[in-house]
């Protein structure tokens, strides 16, 4: 029987404690237990539900499969319980692997786990976490990761998938996806997958000419995409587009590209039997190592490992 502690400062968000709960308890290897940050009976939610049935930190002794650490209001306060963080650090050295679930990462990072790491939380927070814990390596893209032993994942929802994927990683891929079909899943996303998508934010840009210029990049990935020429086409000298794409869109010209050109690229690795050097083109990469570069650049997996987590779902 596999050991699996959730626990989280309260208030945790209620279902990054519940999603992984109702996951692990779907499969009859796992034991879950709830363990209160301190030495309540009880998880207070950021609903005001108190989840009952919790163990006392103190009370927590032996091996653990799985420490699950969630987010919440109480992980966002950035005053972090001392005590607290040395049971986490006990646990987790007691512990086969480590997961964060949304701001959950906070107490990772807070109690040094996350030190020399690539990490990920919800992207609301992910300059927070890199500005206040510089020794971790935040990438804001990915759904879930895992560096080593430590597993570390993105808003609320992903903790079911991590869950998943934990599951998948014990049991094999059809049994996470009973699990999935239990929860009324639609599917079981590969960590690589972004948390949102890039396409889709041209629609809250207010510049009406940066709108159409997004629209031109989406219908022309093949074209000379380089600062020079966009700025041309929209009108602007180079330095003045690149200064207007990161107010609007928080990210220079050629991050935005890349970006693009990424999404798109998994959107036909998705939905197509192309091979990674025709998509590369298609993409406007130019070449399957260009494009290998960019997907660990916007997601940090390859485009290869990327194809490998899609064929298994």
């Amino acid at each position: 029987m596999r050991n699996v502690v959730i626990s989280g400062p309260p208030p945790v968000q209620v279902l990054d404690v519940t999603g992984p709960l109702e996951v692990f308890s779907n499969v009859a290897d796992y034991q879950v237990t709830l363990v209160s940050s301190s030495d309540a009976d009880h998880i207070m939610t950021n609903r005001g539900i108190k989840l009952a049935g919790a163990v006392p930190r103190d009370c927590v002794s032996g091996p653990i499969d799985t420490l699950v650490i969630a987010g919440g209001g109480g992980a966002e306060s950035g005053e972090y319980d001392s005590d607290y963080l040395r049971w986490i650090v006990d646990a987790a050295g007691r512990s086969r692997r480590v997961a964060s679930i949304y701001t959950g990462a906070f107490l990772l990072a807070a109690a040094g786990l996350l030190d020399h790491k690539n990490a990920v939380t919800h992207w609301k927070f992910c300059d927070r976490l890199a500005r206040e814990f510089p020794k971790v390596n935040v990438l804001s893209n990915p759904i879930f990761l895992r560096d080593g032993s430590i597993y570390t994942s993105a808003g609320i929802t992903a903790g079911i998938d991590l869950s998943l994927a934990l599951v998948e990683e014990d049991h094999g891929h059809q049994t996470a996806l009973t699990v999935a079909r239990q929860l009324v899943m639609f599917l079981v996303r590969p960590g690589g997958q972004a948390q949102y998508s890039n396409i889709l934010s041209r629609q809250a840009t207010t510049s009406e000419p940066l709108r159409e210029l997004q629209v031109y990049m989406l219908e022309h990935l093949k074209a000379d995409l380089s600062v020079e020429a966009l700025a041309e086409r929209i009108g602007m000298s180079p330095r003045h587009f690149t200064r207007v794409c990161l107010r609007e869109m928080k990210l220079n010209p050629g991050q935005f590209v890349d970006r693009l050109r990424v999404e798109a690229a998994q959107q036909m690795i998705n939905s197509s039997s192309m091979g990674l050097k025709e998509i590369a083109d298609n993409c406007g990469f130019g070449s399957a190592d260009s494009m290998r570069r960019s997907f660990q650049r916007v997601i940090g997996i390859t485009a290869g490992e990327y194809t490998e987590r899609f064929k298994h779902v």
